[in-house]
């Protein structure tokens, strides 16, 4: 792709006009001097639903996007429309990059690279003996491929609502091995008692979700914490986390390196992670 063909790309789903996914990948493309237009695309605000998607879809190829990224409600919604899936999305279940060319449209999960690729970067030599997520919504079925391809042996997922839970157990088994994903039968204290490390995947710690999504007193130093809220940064449960020594990871790596690993797919360029993790950390200092 030359540096002079500008591209042109959006972010579709309900309520996407606050995002800070269109300022990061504008300011990294004009950073590597690429024309880069990235747009919200706000069903809410342009009272249309997810069952619009198809011709949301159409106009935006029509109109020459290069490409599209979807959020909530549209991740699965995607899936029929496309023309062929990355086998990493199709796994997951799940797409959020849509790229458009000549042979059609491609779906892809950057979640789930994203935010094993901020495991590495961030907490790469921690034990993944076994590993207690807890929630098995969206966000839920992205981090849990990621925790069993970057070597979880054992995996156990926690939900309020034990048919989700069970759901996301089978779907990971089914690809993974039933031995080594499991739906949470133990209360949490004996989980966080034997495990190596906790993810943290619910609303809950978000400022219209306050509190944590257990008793923090269950924290031990051993124990890793990762905490998929980037809404503040801390939550409370990273703070208790980190006063006692654990090792964390926060959800600014997965809000990053979704970003970076979508701005390969759309621009054809590599982002610079550490810069983007900057720009990132100075938007929501700034809100």
């Amino acid at each position: 792709m030359h540096h002079d063909s500008p591209i042109l790309a959006g972010l579709i789903g309900s309520g996407t006009a606050p995002s800070l996914t269109p300022a990061l990948h504008m300011e990294e493309g004009r950073r590597q001097g690429l024309t880069y237009v990235y747009r919200p695309i706000d069903l809410t605000a342009l009272h249309l639903n997810a069952d619009d998607l198809p011709s949301v879809l159409q106009w935006a190829e029509r109109l020459g996007f290069t490409a599209v990224n979807v959020t909530h409600p549209c991740k699965q919604a995607v899936i029929p429309l496309l023309d062929r899936i990355d086998p990493v999305a199709a796994r997951v279940g799940a797409v959020n990059t849509v790229r458009f060319g000549p042979d059609g449209r491609t779906g892809f999960n950057t979640d789930t690279t994203g935010y094993e690729c901020a495991f590495r970067a961030a907490i790469p030599t921690v034990r993944l003996g076994h590993v207690t997520q807890i929630g098995a919504g969206g966000a839920g079925a992205a981090v849990g491929d990621a925790l069993l391809r970057l070597g979880a042996q054992r995996l156990t997922i926690v939900d309020v609502d034990s048919s989700r839970a069970a759901e996301l157990t089978d779907a990971l088994a089914g690809r993974h091995g039933a031995d080594v994903v499991a739906a949470g039968v133990d209360a949490l204290p004996e989980l966080l008692a034997a495990c190596d490390g906790v993810v943290q995947c619910t609303p809950i710690g978000m400022a219209h979700h306050p509190g944590a999504p257990f008793d923090l007193g269950l924290l031990r130093p051993e124990l890793w914490v990762s905490d998929v809220i980037y809404r503040p940064i801390e939550t409370p449960l990273l703070r208790r986390a980190r006063q006692i020594g654990c090792a964390t990871l926060d959800g600014s790596g997965m809000a990053v390196f979704q970003a970076v690993d979508a701005f390969r797919i759309i621009t054809g360029h590599a982002a610079d992670a550490g810069r983007m993790t900057r720009h990132f950390q100075s938007l929501i200092a700034a809100e």
